[in-house]
């Protein structure tokens, strides 16, 4: 497997990805290639967008990480990182997550963030067990979503 930030090209399988998990949720939120380039490749707080590819070139996951300010969508602190993490549902459990977690940690560590969160539906079950393998940690939850976080200093 190989790790590199992810670039307009790659759109189309990034959304491929996040449609079909999308799907599995039945979430209505976008996945589409345009989303994709503007909301992960190309977004100004966007500190990375990693994709992962397999021995064959093929983009099999992804994560994105922004630092977020005041007021932001997620409310979350300000000067944190949100983490988003998308791989192709016929792989799950081969270390692609973990293997982006390395990159995605020592780009937090070169933005000066200090910490990062992942939110999700306490019903993600694969989400959930990720976040906490990695090290993430409940801070808050609020009906069906639980925040978790991780301190990229002790990641």
């Amino acid at each position: 497997m190989k790790i590199r930030p992810a670039t307009p090209i790659d759109a189309p399988r990034m959304s491929e990805i996040l449609q079909t998990i999308l799907d599995s949720w039945s979430s209505a939120r976008p996945g589409s290639v345009q989303h994709i380039t503007s909301f992960y490749i190309n977004h100004p707080d966007q500190v990375s967008c990693l994709v992962a590819l397999s021995g064959t070139g093929q983009v099999i996951g992804f994560q994105s990480l922004k630092k977020v300010g005041v007021g932001n969508e997620y409310d979350v602190t300000p000067g944190w990182g949100v983490i988003g993490t998308y791989v192709d549902l016929t792989l799950p459990r081969k270390g692609v997550g973990r293997l982006l977690f390395k990159q995605t940690i020592k780009n937090a560590q070169e933005s000066g963030i200090e910490f990062i969160d992942a939110t999700m539906s306490k019903t993600n079950a694969r989400a959930v067990s990720f976040y906490e393998a990695i090290g993430f940690r409940t801070y808050r939850t609020e009906g069906d979503t639980v925040y978790k976080f991780c301190s990229v200093a002790s990641s």
